[in-house]
Formats: structure tokens, C-alpha cells, sequence
């Protein structure tokens, strides 16, 4: 069980810029190919913006062509949770860090093998440590 991090709205408004507290607390959408890590192939590790957890490889990284950062399989089983995103018409699948819940994007069914998983992810809800 992962120990959940808990904090008010004006503490994540205080520790987030705008455009990332807009994403990552209020569960919306960047604008697709505005973040540069939508096409970027390194091999560090993505975190959650909010609280730091490893999310996504580099090495798992993939080229989707959506204008968001898609991975085949996160970090660890569990790195992140998944629910139904019922704010739209279609059945998606929201994809929340496991610690802190905060909104990071949506898996769809597409993705390559092995795993056949596109985590698509906003760039905003994370920050990157390159590898050494």
C-alpha cells in the first residue's frame, strides 16, 4: 500500500504554477504538442510534478503522434492507479499518481507490445531526471 500524500488546495496552488495545478488538480488537459517532452526520447525517469514519485522509464517511451508523452508501462505496478473517467462521452480510463492522485492523463488500448497500453500522459504533470 502506498502512504497517500495529503494537502489542501492552496498548498498544491502555492507549490504548482498555474497551467500545472489546471492539469494536475483540476484533472484537465494540456494542449497537445505544447509540452516539450511530447516527442522527446531520452532514458531518465519521469516524476510526478506534485510529489516527486517515479512514474515512466524513458526507456518505455514511444512516439504516439498525439501531441502527449505516451509510454508502454509505467515504472512500477504501482506507481500509478487507474479508474473510469466518466466526464466524457467516451469510457476512458484516467491514470492518477498512486500517492498524491494527481490527474497525469488517460491509457488507451493502442499501444505497442508488449504490454499493447498507451499511457498518454501530460508533460506538464511531471518533471524528468535525466539518466547518469
Amino acid at each position: 500500500m502506498v502512504e497517500k500524500i495529503r494537502k489542501s488546495e492552496e498548498e498544491w496552488r502555492r507549490q504548482l504554477t498555474p497551467e500545472q495545478y489546471r492539469v494536475a488538480r483540476e484533472r484537465e488537459t494540456e494542449k497537445r504538442f505544447s509540452h516539450a517532452e511530447h516527442n522527446a526520447k531520452v532514458t531518465g525517469v519521469y516524476h510526478c510534478v506534485c510529489c516527486g514519485t517515479p512514474l515512466f522509464n524513458g526507456e518505455a517511451k514511444f512516439g504516439s503522434g498525439t501531441g502527449w508523452p505516451s509510454f508502454w508501462t509505467p515504472v512500477s505496478e504501482d506507481a500509478i492507479d487507474t479508474r473510469p473517467d466518466v466526464r466524457y462521452e467516451d469510457d476512458l480510463t484516467e491514470v492518477v499518481c498512486a500517492r498524491c492522485d494527481t490527474h497525469l492523463g488517460h491509457v488507451f488500448e493502442d499501444g505497442p507490445e508488449p504490454t499493447g497500453l498507451r499511457y498518454c500522459i501530460n508533460g506538464v504533470c511531471m518533471t524528468r531526471e535525466d539518466a547518469k
